[in-house]
């Protein structure tokens, strides 16, 4: 199944997404039915039936609990980025955290920050939380996800060396986009086997298939429930391969009207174009 949120005419509505048509569930948010797949199964032949081409597609979850991402989980990124976090990777796994008002959906745009120009790219795989679990050993890991999508780990650089938790660099409003939609385990073949490319202005500048993953999925739950509860709709960002903006020497920074692409095999596309922020004050 292909599970996805969607907004029509100003309302947050969740459906499944069937060929060109979304079968609508409702305003009830996505991750209150992932711990039942079966009652959303059940749902489907009597739901209405939209033309998805009508519709706005948003990020799955719109509002993670958690939005959790572990760094330097494939080695040739972990080389590249020695320099840029002015450390070795070590052998323990490294998580930070993003906002929740980082998420963003899969074609919304994402900001060029008002306060730095040094914003990167990364492209990832991305599993959602279906049901919750604490302390869930490796071989059991997977029956906590609901399923995978895509998502892109917008970094604003000089931010990230300033904090040594990277939390105000990776944190940013709108950096998290994921999507398109969640691709639920059953209709997946094989993850290990799974191409992530991440795309600039149609220049590929990341390739990598799941499998070169230094931590696999299993292994960051077992690691991340060690510690606290992972719960429906939390988002995991998975890791990024080589080819960030920041490996390249130069750097190539993005730049307002450049539009990235992320790609994952069998789990379809998200795009976001940069737009400039204009960092007006707001309150309230």
């Amino acid at each position: 199944m292909k599970l996805a949120s969607y907004s029509i005419r100003g309302e947050i509505r969740c459906g499944v997404i069937l060929g060109d048509e979304i079968a609508d569930l409702g305003c009830k948010p996505l991750q209150d039915w992932l711990p039942d797949m079966s009652a959303i199964e059940a749902a489907i032949t009597d739901a209405p039936k939209l033309s998805l081409a009508g519709v706005e597609l948003v990020q799955p979850i719109v509002r993670p609990g958690k939005i959790l991402a572990i760094g330097l989980n494939y080695a040739a990124h972990a080389k590249e980025s020695v320099s840029l976090m002015n450390k070795e990777p070590g052998s323990a796994q490294t998580w930070f955290n993003k906002q929740a008002t980082a998420a963003n959906g899969p074609y919304q745009p994402i900001m060029m920050p008002a306060v730095s120009d040094a914003l990167d790219y990364e492209a990832e795989m991305v599993a959602v939380i279906g049901k919750a679990g604490r302390h869930v050993p490796e071989e059991r890991a997977m029956e906590i996800v609901a399923g995978l999508c895509i998502g892109n780990d917008v970094s604003v650089r000089g931010w990230q060396r300033a904090s040594k938790t990277m939390i105000m660099g990776k944190g940013f409003d709108t950096h998290a986009p994921f999507g398109p939609w969640i691709t639920t385990l059953d209709a997946i073949e094989d993850i290990d086997a799974l191409e992530v490319r991440g795309y600039v202005n149609g220049e590929l500048r990341q390739r990598s298939k799941a499998e070169l993953m230094l931590d696999k999925l299993p292994a960051q739950i077992a690691h991340l429930t060690a510690a606290f509860t992972l719960e429906p709709g939390d988002v995991l960002f998975t890791g990024t391969p080589a080819g960030v903006g920041a490996g390249h020497k130069p750097p190539k920074w993005l730049k307002v009207g450049d539009v990235v692409r992320c790609e994952v095999d069998q789990l379809g596309y998200i795009e976001n174009e940069v737009a400039a922020e204009t960092g007006d004050v707001r309150i309230g």
